[in-house]
């Protein structure tokens, strides 16, 4: 690909901390994010106006509007919002889960904390889902130990289902469509569940190495929002795009050198952003032929292992987290 029509993303901002900085994830309204860290710190930044933006821009501290230290007894592995943004969970290798409201027009959180414990081992990643028939939130998380996928009612904060299957650690979690969820496992496969049947409803083992059944274990998944893709991100480096209605691989690439540990497609879904264990930020390019080689072209780097990738909820901005202690927010300056 030629050099003039690559996005050169800008580092906006980039907030330190003293340790690997693991998870971020915008609110749904775009105007804040949190980050977790393995310093048990947790924060919730301000997102800051883009339209100052220029090639030249020099990366400033984002605002920081809410911070906690020793927010869990270890390292904070993952975080999730919920769809309408009044809740917030956290998950650590201390095993437990943190549930916390938040107050959207005050941009804190508020009241008491639950503090979930069924699981027994480090919680690796959550998702919310909608309960459409009693508009409740439901919250989905799993992890290593038994390696049980738990589901939640967040009313009650009361753990009301246990879902088996996995025979490795559960590494990534991914809702779509109100009442399915996909699972990626260290065991090398990903696991689609429907709420409504209480159980897992398929199971694919994604070929990783061509020409061979053979899998790697699988550190991220993502599903389009039509419901029709689902890429899984692998130790081995590889993604693979699967075809979820025609129940069949499209076709393995290898945007990265080492491990991916994180894949998410943009808003408008035409992009697939991917994190590496290789320190860079992948975006690869969905709107063609996707049986054929998909042009890919590095957008961020950081100076260790990228742990985490996000897309803002609609501007064509991401956030990223990294071993080099830092959670950086990137964006395309106007042209």
């Amino acid at each position: 690909q030629s050099d003039q029509n690559r996005p050169r993303f800008v580092a906006v901002t980039t907030l330190e901390d003293v340790q690997a900085v693991r998870c971020a994830e915008f609110h749904p309204n775009g105007r804040i994010y949190a980050v977790g860290s393995n310093s048990k710190t947790f924060r919730i930044c301000e997102y800051p106006s883009l339209s100052e933006i220029r090639e030249d821009h020099s990366t400033y501290q984002p605002t920081v509007l809410f911070k906690r230290t020793k927010h869990h007894k270890g390292s904070i592995y993952c975080m999730a919002w919920s769809p309408a943004g009044d809740l917030i969970a956290t998950g650590s290798n201390d095993k437990t889960v943190k549930l916390m409201r938040f107050n959207e027009s005050q941009k804190q959180l508020e009241g008491q904390e639950m503090e979930l414990t069924m699981h027994d081992g480090t919680v690796r990643d959550l998702c919310f889902l909608e309960d459409s028939s009693n508009k409740s939130s439901l919250l989905i998380s799993g992890g290593a130990g038994d390696c049980k996928i738990y589901v939640t009612d967040c009313e009650t904060s009361t753990p009301f289902q246990a879902l088996s299957g996995h025979g490795g650690h559960v590494l990534s979690l991914y809702n779509w469509g109100g009442v399915m969820f996909v699972s990626g496992s260290q065991d090398k496969t990903v696991r689609f569940w429907d709420l409504r049947t209480r159980g897992c409803v398929n199971m694919v083992t994604p070929a990783t190495s061509p020409g061979s059944r053979q899998g790697s274990p699988v550190a991220a998944v993502c599903v389009d929002p039509s419901g029709r893709l689902l890429v899984s991100g692998h130790e081995d480096s590889s993604c693979v795009l699967y075809d979820i209605r025609g129940n069949r691989p499209i076709q393995c690439f290898k945007p990265h050198s080492s491990d991916v540990r994180s894949i998410r497609f943009s808003p408008s879904a035409y992009y697939l952003l991917t994190a590496g264990y290789d320190n860079k930020l992948v975006l690869t390019d969905l709107q063609g032929d996707l049986t054929m080689p998909l042009p890919s072209v590095v957008v961020a780097q950081h100076t260790d292992k990228v742990i985490s990738g996000r897309w803002h909820p609609v501007d064509f901005s991401f956030l990223s987290t990294s071993a080099d202690k830092t959670a950086t927010l990137w964006a395309l300056p106007p042209i």
